[in-house]
């Protein structure tokens, strides 16, 4: 099997745009949640949201790529252009047949799809656009990446509700693991702060309406949390097999050494009553995939989203796996800062695990004020921490049932 590294990075998100921004707001814990600017949020219980602020598509793209494209493509475009830029590729010199494109995406071009319905109510069939469909299909993340940089491998949409972004890493993993591709370009893209989707998911009950306090909404494993923040963006990696790697000389962050999926099977959202066994399947998969015990992990970049069921059977499921070590391992939400990406929130975690794990600094939970005797463990409460690690575990869970691990390893050569 082949051995898999991780050498580029394009984060575009509510915190900031590009590697340095991303991490420098991670470390010093600054919240990127504020009102809602995108629609009228007068008649909105949940009124807050992360929004990429200053982003400017023709940064990253032709002007004219960019009007066919729905935001969530749009960030995909820009975070994929950071990512190979950090990764020094040489787009001229590598086997483009051999380089894939595997994004996740849960709602793809929701908000296009939105717009252009209310066109249609108004104006009926003939004010709709031409490229309405393309625009809001989730396989066009892919599918204007692969058509604007020239990767001609497999090319596709893993969409599993949050954990979309985790699946689509893995799955990247497996295909050069398999000797499928030298290169994927990974991650994932989400841009659902659209009138629909946050309507949608207040209606479910699962936004945070502490609106008179923005930056303060999210808290995950905070025993006063009462739901998550919705944010927009992109996590954006390059994924590589390390002997193609090692000859061009590249910087690498980190070895991809597991992946668990496994689904619940039971209910839409997780429940208490039907217990955790999955969630603690899909960690225990990734260890033996990377032949890793539970032991050696370090650290866990949690799905943490700010619910309370979620949080709960989070740190349920960490106790189950870690067992006597779950209290020594040390843990945090970047969700507290960024807001839930959806789709698109394992890229960004993604990337942030690995910094972690480069710079030996554990980004903070921030906003945690009251601990809950239900979670109780160690989240790296508002600070940041030093420590090394070699071991990292960055988890995400999907409305569906769908839950998805990936195992980090510090590279030693």
């Amino acid at each position: 099997m082949k051995r898999v590294v991780v050498t580029g990075l394009g984060p575009v998100t509510p915190i900031g745009v590009g590697k340095e921004n991303y991490w420098e707001s991670l470390v010093e814990g600054k919240s990127g949640i504020s009102y809602i600017t995108n629609f009228d949020i007068e008649n909105y219980e949940s009124k807050i949201g992360g929004e990429v602020k200053d982003f400017h598509p023709e940064d990253y793209m032709k002007k004219k790529d960019a009007k066919r494209m729905d935001k969530f493509s749009q960030f995909a475009v820009a975070g994929t252009q950071l990512a190979i830029e950090d990764s020094r590729l040489n787009l001229n010199t590598i086997d483009k047949e051999r380089v894939g494109v595997i994004l996740g995406s849960s709602v793809g071009g929701i908000s296009t799809a939105e717009l252009e319905h209310t066109k249609y109510l108004k104006k009926k069939s003939k004010r709709v656009r031409p490229l309405f469909i393309p625009m809001i299909i989730s396989n066009m993340g892919p599918g204007q990446i692969s058509m604007i940089f020239g990767f001609k491998g497999p090319s596709f949409t893993m969409t599993t509700a949050c954990a979309s972004g985790t699946h689509a890493i893995g799955e990247s993993f497996r295909l050069i693991q398999n000797g499928a591709c030298d290169i994927v370009v990974t991650g994932g893209s989400e841009a659902a702060l659209s009138p629909i989707s946050v309507a949608g998911l207040s209606s479910m009950g699962v936004l945070s309406k502490r609106n008179e306090e923005p930056t303060k909404a999210s808290r995950p494993f905070d025993k006063d949390r009462d739901g998550f923040v919705v944010g927009e963006g992109a996590g954006i990696l390059v994924l590589e097999e390390l002997d193609h790697a090692l000859k061009r000389d590249a910087d690498i962050y980190g070895e991809v050494v597991g992946y668990g999926i496994t689904s619940d099977a039971n209910n839409i959202t997780k429940n208490p009553e039907l217990g955790i066994k999955s969630a603690v399947n899909a960690i225990e998969i990734a260890l033996k995939g990377g032949k890793v015990d539970y032991r050696e992990v370090d650290y866990i970049n949690a799905h943490g989203t700010s619910t309370y069921i979620n949080d709960k059977l989070e740190t349920l499921t960490i106790k189950e796996v870690f067992k006597e070590c779950a209290n020594k391992l040390s843990i945090s939400s970047i969700k507290s800062m960024t807001g839930h990406l959806l789709g698109a929130s394992g890229g960004i975690e993604a990337i942030s695990t690995l910094l972690s794990i480069v710079k030996n600094i554990i980004p903070p939970t921030i906003n945690y004020e009251k601990s809950d005797p239900e979670c109780d463990l160690n989240y790296t409460p508002n600070k940041f921490a030093v420590k090394n690690i070699k071991y990292a575990l960055s988890n995400s869970f999907g409305f569906g049932g769908h839950n998805a691990t990936v195992l980090f390893k510090q590279f030693a050569g």
